[in-house]
């Protein structure tokens, strides 16, 4: 059955590149079908979406969020607590455990940290195990690493609740006068999304059941897959310091300046004193600030970066292309068809299951929170003031969609793939099972809060 969903999704999916090609082919032939404008007139409003300046703001914030974590993932410290786990992995059912908690702790402060962490604390639960002759089940340790893929967006760093707490996004995405003047103009504050009493709830039930059912799943299933790795870890080599090289091998020119920089934030905090306080930008300069405080010096930092940029291509290349697909639907009035769609089949009580459904789908196709907050949230919001559910709700249902099939989408699953060296078929069974978890978990909170 496995083996059928994996041959089924590599016959339907191309590249994620070529997927957002696709839809923007879509998108323009169904608004030259049911609206009123030529393919010149969309291929204009594509054109101004694709560019739109908020919007590229945002690709850059979401680029940013993915390279700091990476590069945090790398440094010494999280080196030394990725060994200190490995540890405590004497057996497949402890690793199972321990692998899936750590990862889903750390996605919940930054999802590109997760993701790089737990790739890392997989790979060498798997070289532990085979140094120690313990029987693993690697492709269920590689699933545990990948967990926190289903907690992110909920977590401090989710690209949906962070971008819509800034002022004046909403002009960004909203161009129907009367939607825009309902909405609050200096955002919605992570305290009725991340920081709600559902998403809070929702978080500690992820943290509690996943791991223990993977610890249940390790103890009964611990068949012994692991498999030979074939990359060796890269030596250094002999550098030669120079003149001003000196600057960027400097044991404290580099923390100094990250202590300067963590200082400006927590001040800012202080002065702020509220969650409204949270933003992409504010994120982007606390990591900024630890990455630099958390590796030796600035070599390091750079050498590091240089290693985590390639993760970040996909969101350079293909979030424009998205913003495109938003211009052509809010420009030809295609949000007003969609959005009067789910007004006629939803009501205030399963609105936000549709959009939880209909997220988790689209996010199959837009393998990415914030491509997908640009394609379906003028929809979201518009469908949702229409029927009259709450907004925050309706964005968290829609969080929870796209953290949902993430556990089939093998897109934010290729760095992990490269560094255990397993295949995405291997993860599947276990990725499904954790996909099961969620599903069960955030269909419940959306129906009693």
């Amino acid at each position: 059955m496995v083996s059928k969903v994996e041959l089924f999704f590599k016959r339907i999916l191309p590249s994620p590149f070529s997927i957002a090609i696709l839809l923007t082919i879509s998108t323009l032939l169904i608004g030259q079908y049911i609206t009123k404008y030529n393919m010149i007139e969309l291929l204009g409003f594509w054109e101004t979406g694709l560019w739109n300046a908020g919007l590229m703001n945002f690709a850059m914030q979401m680029m940013l969020m993915l390279v700091l974590g990476y590069v945090i993932a790398l440094s010494e410290p999280f080196e030394r607590l990725i060994y200190n786990i490995t540890r405590l992995c004497t057996n497949n059912a402890n690793a199972a455990f321990f692998v899936s908690i750590s990862t889903i702790i750390v996605s919940l402060l930054n999802w590109g940290l997760g993701l790089i962490f737990g790739a890392i604390l997989a790979r060498k639960v798997g070289e532990h195990a085979k140094r120690h002759n313990i029987n693993l089940n690697y492709p269920l340790i590689g699933a545990c690493g990948y967990s926190g893929l289903m907690v992110w967006h909920g977590g401090l760093s989710g690209s949906i609740p962070l971008k819509i707490s800034e002022e004046g996004h909403f002009a960004e995405i909203i161009q129907n006068p009367n939607i825009l003047d309902r909405l609050p103009a200096n955002g919605i504050s992570f305290d009725t999304t991340v920081m709600s009493h559902m998403n809070i709830t929702v978080s500690i039930l992820l943290i509690i059941l996943i791991p223990t059912i993977l610890y249940f799943i390790g103890k009964y299933d611990s068949r012994n897959n692991t498999v030979i790795l074939k990359k060796e870890p890269l030596k250094d080599t002999v550098i030669y310091i120079h003149g001003a090289d000196r600057i960027d091998h400097s044991l404290i020119f580099g923390k100094l300046i990250g202590l300067t920089i963590i200082y400006i934030a927590i001040r800012k905090g202080i002065i702020i004193n509220s969650f409204s306080l949270i933003n992409p930008n504010f994120i982007n300069l606390t990591l900024l600030g630890l990455t630099l405080v958390l590796h030796k010096n600035i070599y390091s930092f750079l050498k590091a970066i240089n290693n985590a940029i390639s993760s970040a291509s996909g969101i350079l290349i293909q979030f424009p292309l998205y913003f495109g697909i938003m211009g052509i639907m809010n420009s030809s009035g295609l949000v007003d068809i969609f959005s009067n769609f789910f007004i006629n089949i939803a009501n205030e009580n399963t609105f936000p299951i549709y959009t939880m459904l209909s997220g988790g789908l689209v996010n199959i196709f837009v393998p990415s929170g914030g491509g997908q907050w640009a394609v379906q949230g003028p929809i979201i919001l518009q469908s949702a003031m229409e029927i009259g559910v709450s907004i925050p709700k309706s964005i968290m249902a829609l969080v929870y969609g796209d953290q949902l099939t993430n556990m089939l989408q093998p897109f934010w699953a290729l760095p992990l793939l490269g560094i255990t060296e397993l295949k995405a078929k291997e993860l599947l069974p276990y990725t499904l099972l954790i996909m099961c978890i969620g599903f069960v978990i955030f269909l419940s909170c959306l129906i009693i809060f």
